[in-house]
């Protein structure tokens, strides 16, 4: 990562990024809390999240809008808007308000696609095709490196000064992002090509996804991964109490040590990328998640350690294989619909395997569940390694020019007599 660092105008553009990533990490656990506080219902907090997650199926339409605009322009603007839609919360006081948190959540939902969207295509904008990796690996460094502390902090911070701190600490992270952004010095076309609204152009994303190869069994085979990686949310609540013997609050250490994983997985990321491509490192992730989960079927302290530290190597590893094959495989007018539409197909089945999971743990063994768990992704990550085969080449696929056709000969008319340019040839050295 350190060849990405060197480069001012990524330095430039990861300052901000780490502004913005500050606020989210501390402010989406506070804000659940903060619910929970206000209602005193469990199901009511869990309602936050899936305020945030649910704006997800209008994707398409998000990444539409976003390849409309030139990506410096628009993620700064995105960050403004973003800010703009947090200032709300400072007006939330009593269990009557709490629609408003619902309401930010879900409009705080789609502006973090359309920031992903943007950031996708401005780092392709930014940087060479070699560099994806590396800058990828870099922003997921320090989104692990939040997780190990930003909860905590949003906690602890709401716990002091109160709700409308987290709304003062987000809006004042994304300010500060807009604010660096608009000192980096991009060079962009001066107007994208305008896309008409229609099924055609909002479909494209997922069009590209589907037709070329890597890219959709890339996706295949992270979907099916998805669609039980969320069992683990619940389960892990199931292990700590009925195999551990501990208090639901010990999954809190718990996370942590996955956080100390994720940070290995994201130093990693770039030389298991170079070594075995984009989709190899994706299978390297989701086989490692399968790993752990078969080791968490046998309850053991430093077991589930072990496990956890594996589980969070894992999550880096896949996610910068999976955007550097997007960014690497898809053109830069199109990236904005492909990384929203990708966002959709990954995180909609994670968001069904959580509520899933939550359902199943009540009536089946946890053990047995994260067998399942295991047995789906090492199948996935076996899928994936071979898989392979299709991304054999780092970057867009080569344009191969046609063969050039012989010249044809000059047509001569049928009266014509034929010419023996040897003859000539040998004549005129006699003479």
């Amino acid at each position: 990562m350190h060849t990405v660092l060197r480069r001012p105008d990524f330095r430039l553009l990861f300052g901000a990024l780490l502004a913005s990533m500050t606020a989210e990490s501390i402010l989406l656990l506070a804000l659940a809390i903060w619910v929970k506080d206000l209602t005193g219902s469990d199901r009511m907090a869990a309602a936050v999240i899936f305020a945030v997650v649910t704006p997800r199926i209008l994707a398409p339409l998000v990444g539409w809008i976003v390849d409309r605009y030139r990506r410096r322009p628009f993620f700064l603007t995105a960050n403004l808007v973003t800010a703009a839609l947090l200032t709300p919360l400072l007006t939330v006081r009593d269990p009557g308000d709490v629609w408003i948190v619902y309401l930010v959540g879900a409009l705080y939902g789609l502006s973090s696609i359309s920031l992903g969207a943007a950031l996708s295509g401005l780092l392709r904008t930014l940087l060479p095709l070699e560099l994806l990796a590396e800058a990828n690996a870099a922003l997921q460094t320090v989104r692990q490196g939040l997780r190990l502390g930003g909860p905590l902090v949003g906690a602890a911070l709401y716990a002091v000064a109160g709700g409308p701190a987290l709304a003062v600490v987000g809006v004042t992270g994304f300010v500060t992002a807009a604010a660096v952004v608009g000192l980096l010095r991009v060079a962009e076309p001066a107007r994208p090509r305008r896309l008409a609204c229609g099924r055609t152009e909002l479909g494209a994303g997922l069009r590209h996804l589907g037709t070329e190869p890597a890219l959709r069994r890339a996706l295949l085979g992270y979907g099916v991964a998805s669609l039980v990686i969320g069992f683990s949310e619940a389960l892990l609540f199931a292990y700590v109490e009925q195999g551990l013997g501990r208090s639901p609050a010990f999954v809190g250490v718990l996370f942590s040590v996955q956080g100390v994983g994720g940070l290995v997985g994201a130093l990693l990321s770039p030389a298991v990328v170079r070594r075995f491509g984009e989709i190899g490192s994706l299978a390297a992730g989701v086989a490692l998640f399968g790993t752990a989960a078969l080791i968490l079927t046998y309850p053991g302290l430093w077991l589930a350690v072990a496990a956890l530290l594996l589980a969070g190597t894992s999550l880096p590893l896949s996610a910068v294989g999976l955007h550097t094959l997007v960014q690497r495989r898809t053109e830069p007018g199109l990236l904005g619909r492909a990384t929203a539409a990708t966002d959709a197909l990954v995180s909609g089945p994670q968001a069904i395997s959580i509520g899933t999971g939550a359902l199943l743990v009540a009536v089946l063994d946890y053990r047995l569940l994260f067998a399942l768990v295991g047995v789906v992704m090492l199948a996935a990550g076996a899928y994936l390694w071979r898989a392979r085969r299709f991304a054999t080449v780092a970057g867009p696929r080569p344009v191969v020019p046609a063969p050039r056709r012989p010249r044809p000969e000059p047509r001569r008319s049928p009266s014509a007599p034929r010419v023996d340019h040897g003859v000539v040839a040998s004549t005129r050295r006699e003479g």
